[in-house]
């Protein structure tokens, strides 16, 4: 086939020109991520319980719905987090569980075991989706000159630009918090009630009878059926203030005996955007989506909504479309120059502008018609996939160089042009094609790789098993064609090779003791280094924002917090580019951000560099530990897709202290003394608590005055303003009705809310005791029972000193261990499984391809020597031993193999056409010495693009080029050096072929 396209390079040209604009309409077409579609292997429980304490949900709740749980099938870990008023369950599965199914399951024994849960509604149970995560937070603030309330602004937002939001297409839907909603409270008047003789129960009754709205009733008149509806039902303030009571004889309004207003509810929570009240609202795209549109969309309504109210400030935070925009861009300018980079390699060395250009040529059409393969299989562009082109880059222009110089030599030894092209193609297509799989083979054991490291590997392994088989097609196909094409006019003229490096090689054969040492202390290195590195899932990933969580550990209401967060915002206010706070607890329906109590707060800071944060989170700590030596702070990630998939948000040791009893704090405080004391370099946060107050009925007084338990309860609901008759819709919000009061502390509630029974005036004050109990303010529970994690962010090698620390403080049988030093020393044990599996896999294939045992040892040995010289550079880079890193490592051993076969190959070959052993290797040597140079080269010139770091993409890519880099770096040397002296050490005595 060959022969005749040579001759139809006109047709040859035009099946390419087909196959470009095909690649070109399908990178128009492929999906953009910032990562792989990966499942989030994670179901969220929600109680929602407002009548019950952290305490209460723990023991009558989550303990039994943990018990049914516990069978679900693929089930790894069961968590549960109680607050006052709401519970949480987080279940985590194994990665091959499939989550619909497991979402049903979990359904269905929730639904068995709620007839056990009493009064208690059934919780929300989500299953977490990467498309959970907001695109971005919309904040609506009030200009300096606005016209409008704050109360408008909330109305707006609700009824209006949410609306308008969830219109657009890509969008799934919009989820607002901060924004102000409204009640009539009525406030009966204490002393007309009295003289009247009007108890309350009897006031409440009446309001309620009055909003009543029946069924259609069917009446039947003649031929005629009527539907009769009675209209009396509460639609305003002004219907509540009419409604009568007749009293003695006399018909009074409500309005008459009460106060009546519309007012804003009690808040227990504000939104805040640079230092302004804002209501914040978190936009969620549509699955199928892109981001890209999303972006478009929405920036074209927000100039609507500007225009259309010009009082209303819109400003977005947390911008995923930004960071995938940003990692994405960078990624491309990488390749791009890649490519640049690894073209002027090749002329540098080929010195001929023909061989060049096929060389540069080859690169680009691999990668468009990689893309066209890309659209067939359903992969998406991310930051994993393009990584893996990255890769294939360099290693694509491999196949180009080796079937050009194997032409060139053809007609050096004068054969002529079109049977050089043909028989130089014939020669390599086979051993191309044998190098192509072998570099394939070394992704093979990966897929058994567990977790989200098989997933996520499973882009970058597609991505350059793809480009190297697109390289070679092409390498065979059109380079041929365009060889002859170009050279048949002018020949290439063979340049004679230096002999420069010669003796080098002749000093390492003579002196193969010094090979052998090398390869030896790489083993013994390799432990070495492995032991003493830290281990983690990811690289660390630089960040310029962060989420602030403080918990100010104080009994604190919802002004006193807006108060400190202000200082704080005034204090952060010249070094922060951005920042919104989320004080007290929120409105959101969905789980993408912490669920707040009124005395916590969450302040999302954004900085132009990660040096700047680094220096504000410093400053705010110190600041912190100044003002409120109490409050308990920590800096987590800002949402986005690539922490909430990957990020281990665990810490690095976890210590959970069971809890037995109902009230054990005192002693778990006493267990974390004794810790710091023995651990002094690790840190250790404040037990947050709470103090309760605990009002007991005084029974026999109760039994004195004829007062019952219910009537007790009502009075202290419409006491503490907590007493909601019933609720009427207006527009889009729903407005409640509540029976409150005047009064404002505590103890004016008590003293001055009075029953009367019988004739006589009794405080309730007089019926009740009162007494003070501290509790944990959120109680932790999984599978076996109630514990406090104690939280050790400190190095790996220190793990087990802090483990025999707080065994000894607690006891080994009260104290449980979790945390990311497990699963990530699990992980890093698969990975070196799974390389050696890889390494034993490559020896295999090469004993088929030499027929021999011992030679592919030879060739393995420089594996040792690589993989030490790229932990060294790790080490020294302050890098750990990662997921990324681990990845480069396996990547490596498939990659500098390459040369070396050839070299072996080579070697053979002369032996046996009579050479001997040392001119074999000499001649070997002096021949393959350019193509190795000029293969690793560019591949790591290719590669230096992503040594750049600042962004996720980058950050998380860093490890594995490095790891290439050093590798492909030392791998080069021993392939020119240290592979002939061993050689040679077996084979130089041996004179049998």
């Amino acid at each position: 086939m060959l022969y005749k396209l040579i001759h139809r390079p006109i047709a040859v040209t035009s099946i390419l020109l087909v196959t470009i604009v095909l690649g070109i309409v399908s990178i128009k077409r492929l999906p953009v991520s910032l990562i792989p579609d990966i499942d989030i292997p994670y179901i969220t429980i929600q109680f929602n319980s407002a009548g019950l304490s952290a305490r209460e949900l723990s023991s009558n709740v989550i303990q039994i719905v943990n018990e049914q749980l516990m069978q679900t099938e693929g089930l790894e870990n069961i968590e549960a987090q109680s607050n006052d008023g709401v519970a949480t369950i987080k279940l985590t599965f194994s990665h091959k569980t499939n989550m619909d199914y497991a979402l049903i399951e979990v359904n269905e024994r929730i639904d068995r075991c709620m007839t056990r849960l009493g009064q208690t509604s059934r919780p929300i149970v989500r299953k977490s989706n990467a498309s959970d995560i907001p695109a971005f937070y919309l904040n609506l603030t009030l200009t300096p000159n606005s016209q409008i309330e704050f109360s408008q602004l909330s109305d707006y937002a609700q009824s209006v630009i949410s609306k308008r939001l969830e219109q657009l297409n890509e969008v799934s839907m919009v989820d607002v918090s901060g924004y102000d909603t409204r009640q009539i409270q009525i406030i009966p008047d204490a002393s007309k009630l009295k003289a009247l003789e009007i108890d309350q129960a009897a006031f409440n009754k009446a309001i309620l009878q009055s909003n009543i709205e029946l069924n259609s009733l069917s009446i039947k008149d003649g031929y005629y059926r009527y539907n009769v509806k009675f209209a009396s039902k509460i639609s305003n303030i002004q219907d509540i203030k009419n409604i009568r009571l007749k009293v003695n004889n006399s018909i009074y309004k409500v309005e008459d005996l009460a106060q009546v207003e519309m007012m804003s509810q009690r808040r227990l929570g504000i939104t805040e955007c640079n230092g302004k009240r804002s209501i914040t609202m978190a936009v969620i795209k549509q699955s199928d989506s892109k981001m890209s549109s999303l972006k478009v969309s929405v920036k074209k309504l927000i100039v609507e909504l500007e225009s259309a109210y010009p009082g209303i400030e819109f400003t977005t935070t947390q911008d995923q479309t930004q960071l995938l925009e940003y990692s994405i861009d960078n990624l491309i300018k990488n390749i791009i120059a890649g490519i640049i980079i690894a073209s002027l390699i090749i002329f540098l060395f080929i010195k001929d502008i023909r061989s060049s250009a096929l060389v540069c040529l080859a690169m680009p059409l691999s990668l468009i018609f990689s893309m066209g393969v890309f659209y067939l299989v359903g992969l998406s562009l991310n930051i994993v996939s393009l990584s893996g082109l990255l890769l294939g880059i360099g290693m694509m222009a491999d196949n180009t160089i080796i079937l050009i110089d194997n032409i060139t030599s053809k007609v050096s030894q004068g054969a002529k042009l079109k049977q050089a092209v043909l028989d130089g193609t014939k020669d390599v297509i086979g051993p191309m094609l044998s190098s192509v799989l072998t570099t394939c083979a070394v992704f093979i054991p990966l897929i058994f790789l567990s977790g989200i490291a098989g997933k996520l590997f499973y882009d970058q392994a597609m991505a350059i098993t793809i480009v190297l088989l697109t390289s070679y097609i092409i390498t065979i196909t059109i380079i041929p064609v365009y060889y002859y094409w170009w050279f048949k006019r002018k020949p290439v003229i063979a340049r004679k090779e230096s002999n420069r490096d010669e003796k080098l090689t002749l000093w390492f054969m003579n002196h193969s003791h010094f090979a052998w040492s090398i390869i030896t202390l790489s083993i013994l290195g390799i432990f070495i280094c492995f032991n003493n590195m830290e281990k983690e899932k990811l690289p660390a990933l630089t960040n310029t924002s962060t989420l602030l969580y403080i918990n100010w550990n104080e009994q604190i209401g919802l002004k006193e917090n807006m108060e400190r967060v202000k200082m704080l915002e005034e204090y952060i206010k010249p070094q922060a580019s951005k920042f919104t706070s989320s004080i007290g607890t929120q409105d959101f329906i969905l789980k993408h951000a912490h669920r707040l109590s009124p005395n916590e707060c969450e302040l999302y800071i954004e900085c132009r560099s990660s040096k700047e944060l680094a220096k504000i989170q410093k400053h705010i700590s110190d600041y912190l530990l100044g003002l409120f030596p109490l409050c308990v702070k920590e800096f987590r990630p800002a949402n986005n897709i690539l922490e909430a998939t990957l990020s281990n948000d665990q810490a690095k040791l976890v210590a959970k202290v069971s809890i037995y009893d109902n009230n054990k704090i005192d002693n778990i405080r006493d267990n974390i003394d004794t810790i710091k004391t023995a651990l002094p370099f690790a840190e250790i946060s404040e037990i947050p608590s709470k103090q309760d107050m605990l009002l007991t009925a005084k029974a026999d007084l109760l039994a004195l005055y004829g007062i019952s338990y219910a009537e007790l309860a009502s009075c202290l609901k419409n006491a503490f303003g907590e007493n909601v008759l019933f609720s009427f819709t207006q527009a889009d919000q729903t407005i409640p009705i509540v029976i409150g009061s005047n009064a404002c502390s505590f103890d004016e509630i008590l003293n001055n809310t009075i029953i009367h029974k019988g004739g006589i005036d009794i405080p309730i004050s007089y019926l009740l005791d009162i007494s003070g109990r501290e509790d944990f303010k959120t109680i932790y529970s999984d599978a076996s029972r109630e514990y406090y994690p104690i939280n050790l962010d400190i190095p790996s090698k220190l793990v087990p000193q802090a483990i025999k620390t707080i065994d000894k403080a607690v006891g080994p049988s009260n104290v449980r261990y979790s945390g990311s030093f497990f699963t990530d020393s699990k992980m890093v044990k698969d990975l070196i499984l799974i390389l050696i599996v890889a390494i034993i896999l490559l020896y295999l294939i090469l004993a088929c391809q030499f027929e021999s045992f011992l030679q592919p040892l030879l060739i393995l040995c420089e594996v040792g020597v690589d993989i030490l010289f790229s932990l060294i550079v790790l080490w020294i880079s302050g890098i750990s031993i990662n997921l990324m890193s681990m990845i480069g490592l396996v990547v490596v051993c498939g990659i500098v193999i390459n040369d070396s076969i050839l070299k072996v190959d080579s070697i053979n070959k002369l032996r046996r056409n009579g050479f001997t052993t040392k001119d074999a290797v000499l001649l070997a040597s002096k021949k393959r010495k350019k193509a190795i140079i000029m293969t690793s080269l560019t591949t790591i010139f290719a590669i230096l693009p992503f040594m750049e770091r600042g962004n996720m993409g980058a950050d998380l890519q860093y490890p594995l080029m490095l790891v290439i880099v050093a590798g492909l770096t030392v791998g080069t040397f021993v392939s020119l050096y240290i592979l002939p002296a061993l050689y040679y050490s077996i084979y130089g005595k041996n004179k049998r072929q």
